[in-house]
């Protein structure tokens, strides 16, 4: 809870009306969502502006509105408590700031190229057994989600996990100023939002905010399987522990073994650790998970078991049916990273019938997009027996393919998900036998496919 002496303190805000005792108990940028007590802040989007919803928020009993100077409330005066900011989206993260050095717990921040999301929920879950533990809510990762996260702390939290998310720079940097995490965590750098970011260097320099901005006792942990971290690992001149399964690591999986019904493997060449998913690359997720819960003193065996029972996130490696088809459901989103490690995880699954991959353009990729798209059909073409290309960009996937000896009565192109998903389950016709990879990047809507 804050009064509105300190929203003006947090925001350099000016009071316009209304009392300064009033006391608010929770923040909203919708005013649908507003109840008493409440403060609805009026950001302008893409394809709305909050000021012009201020009258339904104090329909619904708003205690006070945040808005910029240059817009006027009107008759809507009196009891209300009105604050004007220069800028009310930066106020916003101003806020969260405030409320995070005032509750002072612990924060672990979670960045990377692929694998945050399901990293910072593996995680929470661990964690929770333990604690009271705030974390972003799906992927509210930006300069939007993750201060409304922080606006959720309360004084029973005993820690927090922020998942980070960016594709312009300095978006790592701001969102860290904000959250002043005291551990961080790198997954991977990847060739993903190339159209911004350039090169895996820029990339790189992007994530690596995150550890520059690092609080007390400011702990990195950082993949060490991956190039660009493991050169990072090697300067020392951070307070960092790694994590992998190829390289020499603090918290190393070994033995890893997949079965029909998950995988496994030793961490430290001791302790059994079983997943529900057959994606290799959720070891590294789990990895993660694991190093950051015996900081916070979870036993090894109280983590294999918690670990055991997690369910992985909507869209990420999930195996589902579907008309009695198997499908690896891996619909969230898409980069060349995080495609290479379900084309893998559909290569380790054994098939009676046909594998079967319908793959969504990987968008944001710059200069370089046709490139990442024919790269990945040489792979396609050694694993699948049948590809279903959507859109155009996929088109370059499917000639790649061919050219590597898919047959090409087996490849097909389409415009959309919704013209894939016919051709699906009309000309292909996937039945019990086979299984079928679903992946392409969030504009693609490939999640399509699954509806009825």
């Amino acid at each position: 809870m804050l009064n509105i002496d300190e929203i003006i303190k947090a925001t350099s805000g000016k009071l316009i009306s209304g009392k300064r005792s009033t006391v608010i108990k929770d923040f909203s940028i919708d005013s649908r969502s507003v109840k008493p007590q409440n403060c609805f802040i009026a950001i302008k989007g893409n394809n709305f502006d909050g000021h012009d919803f201020i009258a339904a928020a104090v329909k619904n009993k708003a205690a006070c509105v945040i808005i910029e100077k240059k817009h006027q409330v009107g008759n809507l005066k009196g009891n209300l408590s009105v604050i004007q900011v220069n800028d009310t989206l930066l106020a916003l993260g101003d806020l969260a700031a405030f409320i995070r050095i005032k509750l002072n717990i612990p924060i672990i921040a979670i960045t990377g190229s692929a694998g945050k999301t399901t990293a910072k929920e593996m995680l929470a879950w661990l964690l929770s057994k333990k604690y009271n533990v705030l974390f972003n809510e799906g992927t509210k990762n930006n300069h939007i989600g993750l201060p409304l996260t922080l606006l959720k702390l309360r004084k029973d939290n005993d820690l927090a996990i922020l998942e980070l998310g960016t594709n312009h720079f300095g978006e790592i940097g701001y969102l860290t100023k904000i959250c002043r995490p005291n551990i961080g965590i790198i997954t991977n750098i990847g060739p993903a939002h190339l159209e911004y970011f350039k090169s895996l260097e820029g990339v790189l320099k992007e994530k690596f905010s995150l550890i520059k901005g690092l609080n007390k006792p400011g702990i990195g942990f950082l993949n060490s399987d991956d190039a660009l971290l493991n050169n990072k690992l090697n300067s020392r001149k951070n307070r960092f522990l790694s994590f992998g399964i190829k390289n020499d690591s603090d918290f190393r999986a070994k033995n890893i073994k997949i079965t029909k019904s998950g995988l496994s493997f030793k961490i430290n060449d001791r302790n059994l650790i079983k997943l529900n998913s057959f994606g290799r690359s959720n070891v590294y997720n789990a990895l993660i998970a694991i190093a950051v819960a015996r900081i916070f003193g979870m036993g090894y065996k109280e983590i294999a078991l918690r670990l055991s029972k997690f369910k992985f996130p909507k869209g990420r490696l999930n195996l589902v049916k579907l008309n009695r088809v198997k499908f690896i459901d891996d619909t969230y989103n898409a980069n060349p990273l995080s495609l290479k490690a379900a084309l893998e995880a559909i290569d380790n699954i054994k098939a009676k019938g046909r594998k079967i991959f319908v793959m969504g353009d990987m968008l944001e990729l710059g200069v370089l997009e046709k490139n990442f798209h024919c790269d990945i059909g040489k792979d396609i073409a050694r694993i699948c027996d049948a590809f279903v290309g959507v859109g155009n960009l996929s088109k370059f996937t499917a000639e790649a393919a061919r050219d590597n000896g898919l047959d090409i009565n087996n490849i097909f192109s389409c415009q959309n998900s919704q013209e894939a998903k016919e051709l699906l389950f009309n000309k292909i016709a996937p039945n019990g036998d086979d299984i079928v990879l679903v992946k392409g990047s969030r504009g693609m809507k490939m999640e399509e496919i699954f509806k009825s």
